[in-house]
């Protein structure tokens, strides 16, 4: 009887063949087919002919031999659908625009100690001569400049470290989800095709995990260098900062900002004031849409349809990206995330809510809500809401016992 209930209760026997890797492998196939038939982009033609072999092989092994380890059949998509395409895709020099545009400012912050060109250099350029990143992204162009590394392999490297981090910073997590989200279309398309976007959100995803481990003086280190990177990952400096004191209080709060300030002053402030005129020019006018050269950036979502619209659309779209950030401001006063779980979700709302309200948007900046609510949903980090100091704590006895001291997972701690 044992026997035959514990052969029920496993979820899968090594002969039998596991139906959903099967069908999400297939879908991915599907999804990277499609996308090397329709897209103009060279770039992506490349990925999705790789990346549609690669899942298509996985789900075959995956239906024909089931006792194949699945750690070796995601190394085989990673492999295929991520690291053969960028080494094709670096070696023939063929990239989203945006890492010509970091890797040409690795080169100026070289030469001239500035990542920015100043606004007579930038009259009458087009929208490529403009860097809307902040001065830290400028930090991996600089391999090309010295060694012709391409930039996205500095991008992937720091993502994927960040996320395999963040995805073992709480007690139980699954070995195959940092295999799985690594070789899936969300991380490994943009890793080949362009990738400027993946060092901030697995940054981000990693600082927000410190923190929720009450790691206050760490989480304030990660998430401040994302904050040098892009913009974007200001609004998880907030979250983080309420996550912290939520569950350490202001002293965590404290340890926190010591961290934020002197890496933001370092990393955006001085470079600012060092040169004030392209720091303005690249990332405050353009991204506005206040410089001479119009941003590419215009996909056909919500804020952008109303932008189309006029003047009236225009304040329309920002209003309502105005509503949407004190809502979301708002939700973390009136009951702030307590652990990492709720604050990634929190941030991948209010991320979701600002990428389709934005003026002028693109889909990629999807990845950061989906990155985010992803790692939110692998029951990663344990749902322990209340702060702590100490790995052991004094559990109450039942009446006319004695007290014992347990673990926080229940286990009996040995005295002495």
């Amino acid at each position: 009887m044992s026997d035959s209930s514990h052969s029920n209760d496993s979820s899968e026997s090594p002969d039998r063949t596991p139906w959903k890797p099967v069908l999400l492998h297939a879908a991915f196939a599907a999804f990277a087919g499609l996308t090397a038939l329709v897209t103009s982009l060279p770039p992506h033609r490349v990925w999705g002919t790789f990346a549609a072999c690669a899942y298509g092989a996985a789900a075959l092994v995956l239906a024909l031999a089931p006792r194949v380890p699945r750690r070796a059949v995601a190394a085989g998509v990673f492999g295929g659908a991520a690291l053969l395409p960028l080494a094709v895709l670096a070696a023939t020099g063929s990239a989203q625009e945006e890492v010509g545009v970091v890797q040409r400012a690795g080169a100026r912050l070289l030469a001239h100690g500035t990542p920015y060109l100043g606004p007579d250099e930038l009259a009458g350029e087009e929208y490529g001569a403009y860097n809307p990143y902040l001065p830290g992204m400028a930090l991996f162009g600089v391999p090309h400049r010295l060694l012709g590394v391409d930039a996205r392999w500095a991008f992937a490297l720091v993502a994927l470290a960040a996320l395999a981090v963040a995805l073992r910073a709480g007690a139980g997590a699954r070995s195959g989800a940092f295999a799985l989200l690594a070789g899936s279309p969300l991380l490994a398309q943009p890793l080949v095709t362009g990738g400027d976007d993946l060092p901030v959100v697995g940054l981000v995803c990693l600082g927000l995990a410190l923190a929720g481990r009450d790691r206050a003086a760490r989480a304030g280190l990660v998430l401040a260098l994302a904050g040098t990177l892009k913009a974007t990952a200001w609004p998880a400096l907030v979250v983080g900062l309420v996550l912290v004191a939520a569950r350490g209080g202001p002293r965590a709060a404290l340890r926190y900002g010591t961290r934020v300030v002197p890496v933001l002053a370092a990393g955006v402030l001085l470079p600012a004031l060092a040169d004030p005129g392209g720091f303005v020019a690249n990332t405050v006018r353009y991204p506005l849409g206040l410089a001479d050269a119009a941003s590419p950036a215009a996909a056909p979502l919500p804020g952008t349809f109303l932008a189309g619209l006029g003047p009236y659309g225009h304040a329309t779209a920002v209003a309502l990206l105005a509503a949407a950030a004190l809502a979301v401001g708002g939700s973390l006063v009136v009951r702030p995330p307590r652990d990492a779980r709720a604050a990634q979700l929190r941030l991948a709302l209010g991320l979701l809510a600002a990428m389709t309200l934005m003026p002028a948007s693109r889909f990629g900046y999807l990845a950061y809500p989906a990155v985010l609510a992803l790692c939110a949903r692998c029951d990663l980090w344990r749902n322990d809401h209340a702060p702590h100091t100490d790995r052991h704590e004094r559990l109450p006895a039942a009446p006319g016992r004695h007290r014992d001291i347990r673990a926080r997972d229940g286990a009996p701690v040995p005295a002495g």
